[in-house]
């Protein structure tokens, strides 16, 4: 790029290939959020939240749920949480601990139904 004090009146620096490419990159990732967070609101599967739970969730709680890097998520060892503040971790994470925010990811709806589910898996 050229310096300033080599530009030529009415010439104007663009952004680099680079930066509009990440500019780009970004916009589109953000799109993809929006857009399927807006769908998953719509329809919440039943069955793909439940292997959300025991795949994502279990990677760090153990694929039973019986803990691991994460605490065991089965109800006995949740019973004293309402879905309330389940969703609240889930949406939120907490801070400074390996519990990422999942807000990001899933809908305030899925979130629910997470939290509702690890209080009563076996009915489920």
């Amino acid at each position: 790029m050229a310096s300033l004090a080599h530009r030529r009146p009415g010439f104007r620096v663009v952004a680099t290939t680079r930066s509009a490419g990440w500019t780009a990159r970004a916009a589109l990732t953000t799109a993809v959020l929006v857009a399927t967070t807006a769908f998953a609101a719509d329809t919440l599967d039943p069955n793909a939240l439940k292997r959300l739970v025991h795949q994502d969730c279990g990677s760090c709680h153990g694929l039973s749920l019986k803990g691991g890097l994460g605490p065991d998520l089965r109800p006995q060892n949740l019973e004293h949480y309402d879905a309330e503040i389940l969703t609240g971790v889930i949406l939120d994470g907490i801070p400074d601990t390996a519990m990422p925010p999942w807000r990001p990811l899933i809908s305030e709806e899925e979130a629910e139904w997470i939290a509702r589910y690890l209080l009563q898996q076996e009915t489920q």
